[in-house]
């Protein structure tokens, strides 16, 4: 490993003995502050100095950078009109020093960002993991920021040939990250263009290729594309469409590089983002909060990267054996009588069938922990019906509780009162938003040290009387079907930032208010956060109930979710189109660590066909987490209603996929213990194929089954 700090322009050899490096003395030479330079810049190479929206020559011009409006646009996005000059010194790089495995250096700031709330002086610390990996976080050095209180792995491993070099530039405030085998650039951001403000942080890299993957949830295709792309990352309670942010966020990409390498990028930062990709190929990370932390693994196959992060965030859950088969599900079942009916049919045509769920239709008035006593009064019954074939049984559970039932009528409130676990106003009362139940709601605050034996508490009474076998839990964006609570939310730049990632909506839109108060924060901070911890919680909770291995479903996501939880793809249409997403979102997840992935087979909303829903059920039986289910406004869609020809086509993919079971296990065990992926793209088997590297419209299950569907009409 070579670590240069550039003190000229000619560098200084360093001199190292193993992996000790002695530095020599450093002096930081000042900028200029002359004029911008704005010539000899493409628009390739033009890098975005006024994000927001209002943006003039006038606001560009009192920043300090170059202003040129552009008559050609590139959807979605356009070439800014306000760039960096080529001499921007925004921060400066001073006192850098080695110890061990660390480079320190401190960040000033020499000109202000346009942003209100300039961080004036940031510790820079790039850190060496191991051979294949290294970290970059940026802090602000005299006060405490945000950071995710999430666990990750980041014990320094031994270091023997590394393969990397490092290059810390004091003249040009560059960090450029060099694969030492083939010299290709990682990572390379320039600090002086860097942003560290309050309530908005960027920082840009160069990319190694075009070809660059993950940064979710979103909807498209696998490979992102480079042409001015924004990706949102917000969990949003949203059905997919494009350009729009979606349930989860997973601030991780994979590269390939030109000789068929690939490296991983990981942003470990919970706040609202927006990632831009540019066609230099560039990549812009926008998040309006916390700390900047990178973590850069090397691989240096494609596989390698995935075990690498999922070795930082947590390797995927292994989940039950039963969970692998085939399940069963919709909303509108009316009654237990229905839902047997409709379980008794697909078995009766010879459907292999594992698991029957049940949506919302199960509850009391839609109460979480509640069954309707009355059209599901068999439901006790019916699931031991069901275990009794072999059979396992889940139901859906959201985060919201009722919060307008009556003192001791209804425990799962009365508890939550008493623990203190619910989120709160700024002024210390009961947050209430609106979601399925009459009166208002409450959300648990599941970063509450009181959350687990709450949570636990609710689930083991509910137990009690139903013994369900998993949880599917929904809605946990939070979704909110106000914006805010029924009481608005306080006039705050928390609720109103300078800046708002994707711009569409305001931040609390369908979700709580950002300014909503956690245990030791605000909504602001922790609402990427979850769906992760409601999952954590979860798992941990039917772990110590039941005394087997867990199986949780959630729909918000956050890095390593996978640990604790498997993932479905939300509220899908029955549109070819939207069958062939699946598989990009599948894909995609696996990259994230989270291997036990799938989408509503033929679709959630509007109405399926017969061709379609044919063409799904096959596709779906090789999904690693496999269901059909659909909203309550769309027609039944089961195997066995939809008649012969779905029929056949469901029962012969079913069949492979039973036959396939040992396999399939097989591979999650080994994403469980090493962080392989369980379904991957061609890529990661044939990397110097570059054929391979845009192709998401078949996949492989492992090294050895390739899946090749029938996605067009």
């Amino acid at each position: 490993m070579i670590i240069i700090f550039v003190l000229s322009l000619i560098a200084l050899g360093p001199l190292y003995h193993r992996y000790k490096i002695i530095l020599f003395e450093i002096t930081t030479i000042e900028k200029s502050v002359d004029a911008p330079i704005c010539t000899g810049i493409s628009d390739l190479e033009k890098f975005d100095c006024h994000p927001e929206d209002n943006v003039s020559e006038e606001s560009c011009l009192q920043r300090g950078c170059c202003y040129q409006a552009k008559k050609v646009t590139f959807p979605p996005l356009n070439v800014p009109y306000c760039f960096y000059p080529s001499n921007y010194n925004g921060y400066s790089v001073r006192n850098v020093t080695q110890d061990g495995r660390h480079i320190s250096a401190s960040l000033i700031r020499t000109s202000s960002s346009g942003f209100p709330n300039d961080v004036l002086n940031l510790t820079l610390v790039i850190t060496f993991i191991d051979d294949n990996a290294l970290r970059i976080k940026i802090t602000d050095a005299n006060a405490k920021r945000f950071e995710v209180p999430l666990p990750i792995n980041d014990t320094l491993k031994q270091l023997l040939t590394p393969s990397y070099d490092v290059t810390l530039d004091s003249k040009t405030s560059e960090i450029i990250i060099t694969r030492k085998s083939s010299r290709t650039i990682i990572f390379k951001t320039n600090l002086s263009q860097l942003v560290y403000s309050d309530q908005f942080l960027q920082l840009s890299s160069y990319l190694p290729s075009s070809y660059i993957y993950g940064i979710g949830e979103n909807y498209g295709n696998f490979l992102k594309s480079v042409n001015w792309t924004r990706l949102t990352l917000f969990n949003t309670d949203k059905e997919p469409a494009a350009g729009f942010p979606l349930y989860g966020s997973q601030p991780f990409y994979l590269s390939l590089e030109k000789d068929g390498n690939a490296n991983g990028v990981f942003l470990f930062n919970s706040n609202a983002m927006d990632v831009i990709l540019q066609p230099t190929p560039a990549i812009t990370f926008r998040p309006i909060g916390g700390i900047l932390d990178f973590f850069i693994m090397l691989g240096p196959s494609p596989s390698n990267v995935v075990q690498q992060y999922t070795g930082i965030v947590g390797r995927t859950f292994m989940p039950p054996y039963w969970s692998l088969g085939f399940h069963l599900c919709r909303y509108g079942y009316s009654s237990v009588n229905d839902t047997r009916e409709t379980m008794q049919r697909n078995l009766n045509v010879g459907i292999p069938l594992d698991v029957q769920w049940n949506d919302i239709d199960y509850m009391d008035k839609f109460k979480d922990f509640t069954y309707d006593e009355d059209k599901y009064a068999e439901l006790p019954e019916f699931v031991d019906e069901l275990h009794n074939k072999g059979m396992h049984y889940v139901v859906i559970t959201d985060p919201g509780i009722s919060g307008s039932e009556k003192p001791g009528t209804y425990p799962p409130f009365d508890d939550g009162v008493q623990s203190d676990i619910f989120l709160k106003n700024p002024n210390g009362t009961l947050f209430l938003a609106k979601v399925w139940t009459d009166g208002g709601t409450v959300f648990p605050d599941f970063s509450h040290p009181n959350a687990t034996s709450y949570w636990t508490k609710q689930l083991t009474s509910f137990y009690e009387k139903v013994k369900i076998d998993g949880l599917w839990i929904d809605m946990n964006e939070p979704s909110n079907v106000i914006d805010g609570g029924l009481d608005g939310c306080i006039k705050s730049t928390f609720e109103d930032p300078p800046y708002v990632p994707n711009g569409k909506y305001p931040l609390r839109h369908r979700t709580a208010c950002m300014t909503s108060k956690h245990y030791s924060t605000i909504h602001y901070n922790e609402h990427n956060l979850m769906g992760y911890r409601e999952a954590a919680i979860t798992n941990q909770a039917l772990k110590s109930l039941r005394q087997k291995r867990p199986f949780v479903i959630s729909r918000a996501t956050f890095s390593g979710q996978g640990v604790h939880s498997g993932h479905w793809s939300g509220d899908i249409s029955s549109t070819w189109d939207d069958m062939r997403y699946t598989i990009p979102s599948m894909l995609s997840f696996n990259l994230f660590g989270v291997s036990l992935v799938g989408s509503d087979i033929c679709g959630f909303n509007f109405n399926t066909t017969v061709p379609l829903c044919a063409r799904w059920q096959t596709l779906g039986a090789f999904y690693p987490f496999s269901r059909n289910h659909n909203d309550a406004s769309a027609m039944d869609q089961d195997p066995a209603i939809m008649g012969p020809t779905v029929i056949e086509a469901t029962k012969k993919s079913l069949q492979m996929r039973y036959l396939l079971l040992p396999y399939l296990y097989t591979l999650f065990a080994r994403s469980h213990a090493f962080g392989d992926t369980v379904a991957r793209p061609l890529f990661f088997e044939f990397p110097k194929d570059k054929n391979t590297y845009p192709i998401d419209e078949q996949f492989l299950w492992g090294p050895a089954l390739m899946i090749i569907p029938v996605l067009y009409e």
